[in-house]
């Protein structure tokens, strides 16, 4: 048994079965979640999943070192880059989040230490029975989005903080129904 929405493809089964919900504690994973739950805002998850290869080879790896330092010759290369979402907006946002992720690191020593903070460093571990119980945001995840935009980061709202809690491990939202539900509690 897996989440419905799991069900869909080898795409969405692979993601779901190994990566949506497992704790993240690196900084680079963290990041490139960060990225890709901002792109795809106003797409289906499914969209960016499909070009998340070109996504990381698009953006170095996801090290936000070298995107921090992204210049003009870099933004327009990006916009140009039929593999990604070409939106002007996002892409600067990525940028700048970069810078703003990297000066979260040296105040807390690392982002995961950063964003695991809100949570006490433990997986929140939800005990939904069915997808309709399971919300789009929450407290917390308001919370985390008015601290990042508090500290400059853009593209990212409440809505979009809680995809990222959900696929970086932070909330388990696997239905309690679900394989991987008991395989993601931290």
């Amino acid at each position: 048994m897996r989440c419905p929405w799991g069900d869909k493809d080898e795409l969405y089964r692979s993601y779901h079965d190994k990566e949506w919900g497992v704790p993240a504690y690196d900084d680079r994973t963290q990041f490139e979640f960060l990225v890709l739950e901002s792109a795809q805002a106003g797409l289906s998850w499914y969209t960016i999943l499909k070009k998340r290869e070109n996504y990381r080879n698009a953006y170095d790896n996801f090290e936000p070192e070298l995107i921090a330092a992204y210049d003009e010759r870099k933004y327009n290369e990006l916009m140009t880059n039929a593999g990604i979402v070409r939106n002007k907006l996002k892409i600067r946002a990525s940028i700048n989040n970069a810078q703003r992720f990297l000066e979260i690191q040296q105040e807390f020593g690392s982002f995961s230490n950063y964003i695991w903070g809100f949570v006490d460093g433990k997986p929140i571990i939800n005990h939904w029975e069915t997808m309709d119980m399971i919300p789009a945001h929450t407290d917390l995840s308001y919370k985390i989005s008015k601290d990042l935009k508090k500290r400059g980061f853009k593209f990212l709202g409440s809505t979009i903080i809680y995809s990222h809690l959900q696929a970086t491990g932070l909330v388990n939202d696997h239905l309690v129904s679900c394989q991987r539900w008991r395989e993601c509690q931290g």
